[in-house]
């Protein structure tokens, strides 16, 4: 009996590894034709009776994209980025410091963290899920460089209803590729990110457009 549980337990651990390690490192060189984020939209249309919605989403390699969209989301998004290895541990200890202060709890996901989650979960609150989250975000790191990270989260974040990757949202937006983004523009692209249902590029608020200044003046210290 202890044997066959081993076995059991054995088989499972090599499927689990098969079916989470490999695709990360498929991906390190091809590019996804979806993710887990816009099928849950698909099954979110479905729900609320829509029926199908075609999603806006076209790959682009890391050449095609302005340097000043990777500055703009490296600024608004994880300034540490280049420093960790997945886990902002900084951003993480000011988040729950400042709960404990009163303040509303924070988000301290970086952008590796962010990838994990779009390209393979679901939008969820569970242990099981976080776990995940933590897990890919190691292989990630372990397989990826911080180019291929960073293309990959342009490609994949959602800048719109169901509007996905950069391209897409350059051409919707701004009617030029994403190779020829203005750092305003980019800007404001990323000024969007947190929300980009809400915080709408095309009729940005008050706030989307003191976020967008915000973001320009950060840019400055990213030479990349």
């Amino acid at each position: 009996m202890g044997r066959c549980l081993k076995a059991i337990a054995f088989k499972a651990v090599l499927v689990f590894l098969l079916l989470t390690v490999v695709p990360v490192v498929l991906l390190r060189w091809l590019p996804p034709l979806t993710t887990a984020f816009m099928i849950y939209r698909h099954v979110e249309d479905l729900r609320a009776g829509q029926g199908y919605r075609a999603i806006e989403y076209r790959w682009i390699s890391h050449e095609q994209i302005s340097a000043y969209a990777y500055k703009a989301v490296v600024a608004s998004e994880d300034q540490r980025f280049f420093r960790h290895l997945g886990f902002d541990f900084n951003a993480i200890q000011a988040s729950i410091d400042n709960y404990q202060d009163g303040g509303k709890l924070r988000g301290a996901s970086t952008i590796s963290q962010q990838v994990a989650k779009n390209l393979f979960l679901i939008p969820a609150k569970s242990f099981l899920r976080k776990g995940l989250e933590v897990w890919f975000t190691v292989l990630i790191e372990l397989f990826w460089s911080k180019q291929r990270i960073l293309e990959m989260y342009l490609n994949i974040a959602e800048f719109g209803d169901h509007l996905f990757g950069v391209e897409a949202a350059s051409r919707r937006y701004f009617s030029v590729p994403a190779s020829r983004l203005g750092a305003s523009q980019a800007a404001l692209l990323a000024a969007t990110l947190p929300n980009p249902i809400l915080l709408k590029a095309r009729q940005p608020s008050a706030y989307v457009l003191k976020r967008q200044q915000w973001i320009l003046r950060q840019m400055r210290n990213y030479p990349f």
